[in-house]
């Protein structure tokens, strides 16, 4: 196995995968971003998937809402590209302004088309290991773990996190009874005693807790397997700032197996796993 696990080369896999079927199928998915107010971070996401989308024959349209938005506005357009059957997948882009009800507002969108697989009947289908969507990033995860043949059997993987985006969804796929899953999982988080003592047990590390560079190399098993999940913006001499993951990459990049960069890991993948999102949301609709 490789001592750096590359996103990238996952992510070629899968943008040819969903390029194939798109061309073979000669179908046309189309997927809706809201993209309310301003935000940097946002912004750059979203702008990257309507590239990589029309690279590979995917429609992304941004639809920008005033950050005054009231929740009743927001419903009434959501209601819209529900009833659109050109629109296959609906995605909310974060964060949100605090006077939005988020809970309200993932109940709303359609779950054939919420390809951020929030909505709770997505989340159930998940818990019971049925057909539906599986989020974005907790997908890129498996199919990191796939890719390098990682095998997680039988493995006690730590999970840093407990977030209803990444931990949580990703406790239970690890634990289904196929290639990426049969492992003995261990969630922690921020009320989490002695938390180095649960991340040392780790044969994989999957870190996802929000603060840069947290993970160092004092914390881990010699020879585990660290995946990190965090994209943090940290301030840089040179560059003005410059992004980081969880993991203190430098720091545990000998004593670990392997570890994923940031940026250049889990985040290029899950770029890709949403977009595949779409065309099983386009399947879906279109039996």
């Amino acid at each position: 196995m490789e001592r750096r696990l590359s996103g990238k080369k996952v992510a070629k896999r899968i943008y040819n995968e969903i390029q194939k079927e798109i061309e073979k199928n000669n179908i046309k998915p189309k997927l809706v971003i809201l993209l309310i107010g301003k935000d940097p971070a946002a912004e750059y996401y979203v702008q990257n998937l309507e590239k990589k989308g029309s690279k590979i024959g995917i429609e992304v349209e941004t639809i920008i809402l005033p950050k005054t938005i009231e929740q009743k506005s927001l419903l009434s357009k959501i209601d819209e590209l529900n009833a659109n059957n050109e629109v296959n997948a609906i995605m909310l882009q974060k964060p949100l302004p605090s006077h939005l009800d988020e809970s309200e507002i993932v109940m709303h969108i359609k779950p054939q088309k919420d390809v951020d697989a929030f909505h709770p009947i997505n989340m159930g289908n998940l818990v019971l290991d049925k057909q539906g969507f599986i989020p974005a990033t907790p997908a890129a995860v498996l199919e990191l773990l796939s890719f390098y043949e990682v095998k997680t059997e039988g493995k006690h993987i730590v999970i840093v996190g407990r977030s209803d985006i990444v931990g949580k969804p990703l406790a239970n796929l690890l634990l289904r009874k196929n290639k990426t899953g049969n492992a003995t999982i261990t969630v922690c988080h921020s009320r989490t005693k002695d938390l180095c003592f649960h991340t040392k047990q780790a044969d994989i590390l999957i870190v996802a807790i929000g603060k840069p560079l947290f993970i160092t190399n004092d914390m881990i098993n010699e020879n585990a397997i660290v995946i990190d999940v965090g994209v943090n913006q940290i301030e840089d001499a040179e560059k003005g700032y410059r992004y980081v993951g969880d993991v203190d990459y430098e720091n545990c990049f000998e004593k670990s197996e392997a570890v994923t960069p940031v940026p250049g890991g889990v985040g290029t993948i899950t770029t890709a796993m949403l977009l595949k999102n779409v065309i099983i949301a386009y399947n879906l609709q279109n039996k």
